[in-house]
């Protein structure tokens, strides 16, 4: 039997026991919150690994437990861009605007981009599938240009051909959705 840290509770889901550590982790940060200086940074982080984002509601909440302001917490959030106010998508696009990808064309590549998700740099589709972000260098220049979209990689990009892989990752994300529903 798996043991969990004293006074984190156990999760039991299909016969397999889980700690649920990582759901507690955000309001065990909080709880051992002492006031100290630097501590708004390793809020913000935890509240982001527990959510997948910072919501409304936890810059409420930290602002509450540390008595900083709202106002100041979401300059914090604004200023770092490890930090997220909305949630990623399923997908998440990243397109090399490096050096090699820039000369090879990747301007071309992130306009097609966002005509084909109707999205700008750094936001979340309508649908919630695709989240498109650009980089400094995926490290891949001899397949420039080149663009991620999660862990796989896709280079010597055309927008002809970066239309076709899109579509098929919105394919993808359809049938997600609808196996999704079909099992509830």
């Amino acid at each position: 039997m798996e043991k969990s840290p004293p006074g984190v509770p156990v999760v039991i889901m299909k016969g397999v026991m889980k700690t649920a550590a990582k759901k507690e982790s955000f309001n065990y940060r909080l709880w051992k919150y002492d006031g100290a200086p630097g501590e708004l940074i390793p809020l913000l982080q935890s509240a982001q690994e527990h959510f997948g984002y910072i919501p409304r509601r936890a810059i409420t909440y930290i602002s509450g437990v540390t008595a900083i302001p709202e106002s100041d917490i979401f300059g914090v959030i604004t200023f770092y861009s490890q930090f997220r106010l909305q949630p990623m998508g399923k997908f998440v696009v990243r397109a090399c605007a490096g050096t090699a990808c820039h000369v090879s064309g990747a301007k071309a590549i992130i306009d097609t981009i966002e005509d084909e998700l109707e999205v700008e740099v750094g936001d979340t589709s309508e649908d919630g599938l695709f989240t498109f972000l650009t980089v400094a260098c995926i490290g891949c220049c001899s397949l420039a240009p080149v663009i991620m979209v999660n862990d796989d990689t896709h280079g010597r990009l055309t927008p002809a051909s970066l239309r076709k892989i899109l579509k098929e990752y919105r394919r993808k994300g359809k049938k997600i959705a609808e196996s999704a529903v079909g099992a509830s």
